[in-house]
């Protein structure tokens, strides 16, 4: 191969790597961050919160919380109408919790004693 030939080959190997960051920048940047239960963060009575709310996969959900006085668990819709934590599910517990919205129904609940049985947990669609 000529030098011209590899010099070639390198362009469009780090104009390949360039598109794939700008596809990453843009998925990042059309991200909408929304904070659960507005300025009064996660909390009791918050699963009326998302109506009203367009959601899209990949928006970012903000569970704001003291640590200790509550947590966020990924849960099944099972899981959400039980008010109970399956098996193997994500426990979010810092407060100032980022989480991914995945594609179709999402379901959050607090698994502290009767913190969901007071409403909270929320369940939320993205697009």
């Amino acid at each position: 191969m000529s030098g011209q030939g590899r010099s070639s080959a390198m362009t469009m190997k780090v104009v390949f790597v360039l598109c794939i960051v700008v596809l990453i920048q843009t998925e990042v940047a059309l991200a909408a961050v929304y904070t659960v239960g507005n300025s009064r963060g996660w909390t009791f009575n918050s699963v009326g919160w998302p109506k009203g709310k367009r959601f899209r996969a990949g928006d970012i959900l903000a569970f704001n919380y003291k640590s200790g006085a509550h947590n966020v668990v990924v849960v099944n819709k099972d899981g959400y109408n039980k008010c109970s934590t399956p098996r193997g599910a994500k426990v979010y517990n810092k407060g100032g919790d980022k989480v991914k919205l995945a594609k179709g129904q999402n379901y959050f609940i607090c698994n502290f004693a009767g913190h969901c049985q007071s409403g909270m947990k929320i369940s939320v669609f993205a697009m």
